[in-house]
């Protein structure tokens, strides 16, 4: 468990825009990596993403730094691929606020807010080139489930692997 905690604040489009193009254009390296779409781009389709199935739009999400800035966004789909799961489209730190401990406190907030939507697993895809991403989420106790892809991201292309944390139900947390 993280010692730090954090508040996963919902970010809608008319207010947050610009506070989500920030962060893109402060995340480069990944935004580069993973669409290849300019910060205002990647911002618009941020907040248009939203899973295949599902009748409800996901929690688009962001967590302030101490300076009261974004410094993280994230995407997180309920009931998606199933009934009963969550599911992270993005989890994506600004580089200033990487290898501090936020990471670990926002994946504690996203397990606790998918086990209080009665989410049995929280899943997530990881680009076949973020090994970094892959070993971080590996070391919070997600595991490999599959493999897909090419699949199109903005103006790249990438392998995805899918990766996924059984979570405890109430009888588990308690013993």
């Amino acid at each position: 468990m993280s010692s730090t905690s954090v508040v996963l604040a919902a970010l809608h489009p008319a207010d947050d825009f610009d506070a989500v193009e920030v962060v893109y254009r402060e995340a480069a390296d990944y935004r580069l990596l993973e669409s290849g779409l300019t910060p205002e781009a990647a911002a618009r389709a941020f907040f248009e993403d939203r899973p295949p199935t599902g009748d409800e739009a996901p929690l688009k999400f962001g967590v302030l730094g101490n300076a009261g800035d974004l410094v993280a966004i994230g995407d997180l789909a309920f009931d998606f691929p199933e009934r009963g799961d969550a599911y992270l489209g993005l989890l994506l730190l600004v580089p200033r606020a990487r290898g501090q401990g936020l990471g670990p406190a926002i994946v504690d907030e996203m397990k606790r807010l998918a086990r209080a939507r009665g989410a049995t697993r929280l899943l997530l895809g990881v680009l076949d080139d973020n090994e970094r991403a892959r070993v971080f989420w590996e070391r919070q106790g997600f595991r490999w489930v599959k493999t897909s892809g090419p699949q199109a991201f903005g103006e790249r292309q990438h392998v995805v692997h899918r990766l996924e944390l059984p979570l405890a139900g109430p009888l588990e947390e308690c013993l």
